[in-house]
């Protein structure tokens, strides 16, 4: 018989752990594919659970670099059994975050996010009290998998606690890179607030940035190039948030050409994802079309590096932003098509089960602290930041529980019209406050029990339980003519808002009745988003059920009201 290979040591393990995720977060597969093979060897015969979660962990890993994403699950199971033996510890808070970045690598939200909950529930526990590697580490996985959660505040929280550990251990090498993804986490903050119209607040995460920069280059390290260059991009990136167009693009178009020549696929994406930025802000202020288009190509090939390094996120973010740059160039055709793409990959991308809520706060209760981490979660993830409403994800998660067919309930879809000039003509800050307004005005004059959810960009759901067709209509037809006499006086506009809206329904189902069985929500909100197509192309400012009979059935205007005869070019809202 062949004798067992005696198992590794802890310190053998520890030392090719950190050999590993010294160059994890780094686009550099000549250094990280052997480190990645030495951890699965060291790792091949340990059988203490921590080292078992490891395991797993780096084969899930690996499976994602050969692009075989039906073997993750299993090994993320694998794994997150062996973690319910570990002790709660640094070491396992790490494990727990480097899980989590496994899963968002591989579109598992929920997993991610509830993985996430527990490692930030041991890095801000107990673990806490002593500085060390371990706890550096997990702090950097949880903001990077925060980050990917699009929880952008949290991530900037972690990176400045992780900061914190490595200033206590006093090595300049974590100094260094934790500076850097400080830098960075502030710097992507800031670019988001931008997009949502808080300017002040943005240019005030830039200002931290670029000094979170200036620290990392006055401490005694030598880091690699490909960081090097990655600085140099976040830094003009945070002055590009700042407003200082001309001094970002200088530099951004340096450390282009030195990447191009070594750099790995993502650094590539990155620094030309953050040179679009720069040049479309420069040609929005010039009115130079060469400098848009430069954005437009730029980010095309930025959102085909991105789906190369498996960073979706980020790919997502191109594809919204060729929308609104080819849109901006006058090409409604072109500026669809991406928005198209946008939509349907982060309908893919959150399509998920959505049980991880309550599981997540029979959990969090272990702990104060941790209540109150949980509400700011949950609030992020299924709140819609800008009108107070449900987001899309809890409207999937209620919609996924209706009863179809056991009561008669309707959906209404509700489009903003002509949004897209309001934008244009006035601003974006201007834009924020209409979809605000709409928003509180669908809640105000719903009935009771009746819910409003921002499903995307300009686009609203209602859910109405037991309500029938012609019920919904008088309802919605109530909300229309709420939104057409509001008083817009207030803002800045041409012409008053108004919407479109579009019903479907799913009758109750007597026993015993001949039918094939009820509808599922999906097919209804497909139903009701043509009707709201349908209603647009009439001319807008209207409501259009299936049991409408001319165009101008379920249109019962108001003196107030003053829709165009002009369609719109297409079903879907102008995003904002």
């Amino acid at each position: 018989m062949t004798p067992r290979p005696a198992p590794v040591a802890d310190c053998e393990l520890h030392a090719a752990l950190w050999r590993l995720l010294a160059v994890a977060h780094r686009d550099d597969d000549a250094a990280f594919l052997p480190a990645l093979d030495a951890a699965d060897e060291a790792l091949a015969e340990a059988d203490q659970p921590l080292w078992v979660v490891w395991r797993h962990s780096v084969t899930a890993r690996r499976s994602l670099l050969d692009n075989d994403s039906d073997a993750v699950p299993e090994q993320v199971s694998a794994a997150r059994e062996a973690l319910e033996k570990c002790p709660s510890t640094a070491d396992t808070a790490l494990a727990m975050a480097y899980l989590a970045h496994i899963e968002v690598t591989a579109d598992h939200f929920d997993g991610a996010m509830l993985l996430a909950v527990d490692a930030s529930l041991l890095a801000e526990g107990p673990a806490a009290a002593k500085p060390s590697k371990a706890l550096l580490e997990a702090h950097r996985w949880l903001s990077l998998t925060l980050s990917g959660l699009d929880l952008e505040e949290l991530a900037v929280a972690h990176a400045l606690r992780g900061q914190h550990v490595a200033a206590a251990l006093r090595e300049p090498e974590d100094q260094w890179r934790m500076r850097l993804l400080s830098a960075q986490q502030h710097a992507e903050l800031a670019q988001t607030l931008r997009r949502r119209g808080q300017l002040e607040r943005s240019r005030e995460l830039a200002v931290e940035a670029i000094s979170a920069a200036i620290a990392a280059r006055e401490l005694p390290w030598g880091p690699e190039p490909a960081e090097e260059d990655l600085l140099d991009v976040v830094q003009a990136w945070a002055l590009k948030c700042s407003d200082d167009l001309d001094g970002a693009l200088g530099p951004l178009r340096r450390v282009r050409r030195h990447v191009q020549g070594y750099g790995g696929v993502w650094l590539r994406a990155y620094t030309d994802l953050a040179l679009a930025r720069v040049l479309a802000r420069l040609a929005d202020r010039d009115d130079d079309p060469e400098q848009g288009e430069e954005a437009v190509g730029l980010l095309v090939d930025a959102a085909g590096a991105f789906v190369a390094a498996g960073d979706r996120r980020r790919y997502r973010q191109c594809l919204l932003e060729l929308g609104q740059n080819t849109a901006d160039l006058g090409r409604p055709g072109e500026a669809l098509h991406w928005l198209e793409a946008y939509r349907a990959d982060t309908g893919r991308a959150h399509a998920r089960a959505r049980e991880m809520w309550a599981d997540m706060f029979i959990r969090r209760s272990r702990l104060r602290e941790a209540e109150r981490q949980a509400a700011l979660l949950r609030r992020h993830a299924l709140e819609d930041p800008l009108t107070g409403l449900g987001n899309r994800r809890s409207a999937e998660r209620r919609l996924g529980a209706l009863r179809l067919g056991a009561e008669p309930v309707s959906l209404a879809v509700v489009d903003v019209d002509r949004f897209k000039e309001v934008n244009d003509e006035a601003s974006h800050t201007q834009g924020d406050a209409v979809l605000r307004r709409v928003a509180d005005l669908l809640r105000e004059h719903s009935r009771t029990g009746d819910e409003v959810y921002r499903w995307a960009g300009d686009e609203f759901l209602v859910v109405l339980p037991t309500a029938t067709e012609a019920q919904a209509v008088v309802v919605m037809e109530r909300l229309r003519r709420a939104v057409a006499t509001a008083d817009w006086s207030d803002l800045e506009l041409s012409e008053s808002v108004t919407i479109s809206v579009g019903v479907a329904t799913a009758p109750a189902i007597a026993e015993g009745e001949d039918a094939e069985g009820p509808v599922g929500w999906r097919t209804l909100f497909d139903t009701a988003d043509l009707l709201l197509f349908s209603a647009k192309r009439g001319g807008r400012n209207r409501v259009r059920a299936p049991g409408a009979g001319a165009p101008d059935d379920r249109a019962q205007k108001s003196p107030d009201d003053t829709p165009s005869d002009t369609p719109d070019d297409a079903p879907a809202g102008e995003t904002q």
